[in-house]
């Protein structure tokens, strides 16, 4: 398999951390997005939305973050990280919709405007990024894992861009349970960090 993606993106490093804490064997490819490298006609062809990550395994080319978890689970029969029954799966695809969405419009749009400069209302961000964070804090009382209590393919997917929420000016020590999830993955065998800047308040000293 090969992974197309950007150090400092939380949407490639959930792709990078699943496939490194199943131990799958994997070739990284960086997309030079300083030089708009996926939005060049042969990134194009991998993912017509020119956005990193990108999976290619073989012949068959995997678009999204999300859409990635899930090939991996289903193509190795990770049942454990993507439960096959109805319940479970549904559990799962509802925390993956919250990555998507208010992860996506909280704490990772407030780490846009520091880290890469983006244009947005810092108040407005970091205002959303709490109240998603009250609400994952809560459904972590009691307790490992956001889905059970053995970790699945969403709490990889909620992982990064909470973990670097402070790098965004989202301030995280208010929340217990949510700090003690994040040391539970740091844990986990295969763990691969994801990246540090230098910005907000995740700025030694």
């Amino acid at each position: 398999m090969k992974l197309y993606y950007h150090p400092l993106s939380g949407h490639s490093h959930r792709a990078r951390l699943f496939l490194s804490l199943l131990g799958v064997d994997h070739e990284l490819i960086e997309v030079d997005l300083m030089t708009a490298q996926h939005k060049s006609p042969e990134y194009l062809k991998l993912n017509r939305f020119g956005q990193v990550p990108v999976l290619v395994d073989g012949e068959k080319k995997i678009a999204d973050s999300n859409a990635i978890l899930v090939y991996v689970a289903k193509k190795l029969g990770k049942t454990d990280w993507l439960p096959e029954d109805p319940e479970g799966a549904a559990t799962i695809q509802r925390w993956l919709s919250v990555a998507a969405g208010e992860i996506a419009y909280g704490p990772a749009a407030a780490r846009l405007i520091t880290v890469f400069g983006a244009s947005r209302n810092p108040e407005e961000v970091i205002g959303r990024a709490h109240e998603v964070l009250k609400l994952i804090d809560a459904e972590l009382a009691g307790q490992g894992f956001i889905a059970k209590n053995s970790p699945t393919i969403a709490d990889v997917a909620l992982y990064s861009y909470i973990a670097r929420a402070p790098e965004g000016n989202v301030d995280l020590s208010d929340y217990r349970n949510v700090n003690a999830w994040l040391l539970r993955i740091e844990a986990l065998p295969g763990f691969v960090e994801f990246q540090k800047t230098p910005v907000g308040l995740a700025v030694d000293g």
